[in-house]
């Protein structure tokens, strides 16, 4: 898998370079996601791994994605053909979408607690992740009774396990050493 992550990373920095200097980020997160799900489908990828010629492939993908892309949106699906790298399109998206969050200095967070979080507790994560981070958070909220009390987040690398369940696994351990 990070082979095709080091496959896409040019394209998806191609790609973000030229939309930054469109003002045209949206946009293009937009036409790569739609062109991600046509190369994730069956049909296609059957298509393109099947040795059909470069033109073919190109011609196709653009005929499925059709008023989707814009000229430059075609012209980049046409070099990723040309290159048969039109199978890493999820990876190029999953780049971009990293590097738009760079780029625009946010972070998304999973959040998972074991109720529903009021509305004054999640802008009170949010504040204090935002200050420990130094980016706008985007929180995702999901709700896990098994963690029974407490909160699991997860932005990125950094975790934080403040959950009753992983304490009890902690004394558990510490018990049978």
């Amino acid at each position: 898998m990070s082979e095709l992550t080091t496959v896409a990373r040019p394209y998806a920095k191609a790609a973000f370079d030229f939309a930054v200097e469109a003002d045209a980020i949206d946009n293009w997160l937009e036409m790569l996601v739609f062109a991600a799900e046509v190369s994730k489908d069956d049909t296609m990828k059957g298509f393109l791994s099947g040795g059909a010629s470069v033109v073919q492939a190109q011609d196709l993908f653009l005929k499925v994605c059709g008023e989707q892309l814009n000229s430059e949106g075609q012209n980049f699906i046409k070099i990723m053909a040309e290159n048969e790298r039109l199978s890493v399109l999820p990876q190029v998206v999953t780049q971009f979408g990293e590097l738009k969050a760079d780029y625009e200095k946010t972070v998304l967070v999973d959040v998972t607690s074991a109720v529903e979080l009021t509305a004054d507790k999640l802008t009170s994560i949010s504040t204090a992740l935002e200050k420990r981070l130094d980016r706008k958070v985007k929180l995702n909220c999901k709700v896990d009774a098994s963690i029974m009390s407490g909160l699991v987040i997860k932005a990125g690398d950094m975790v934080i396990d403040g959950s009753v369940r992983n304490q009890l696994n902690r004394l558990a351990t510490a018990m049978q050493s």
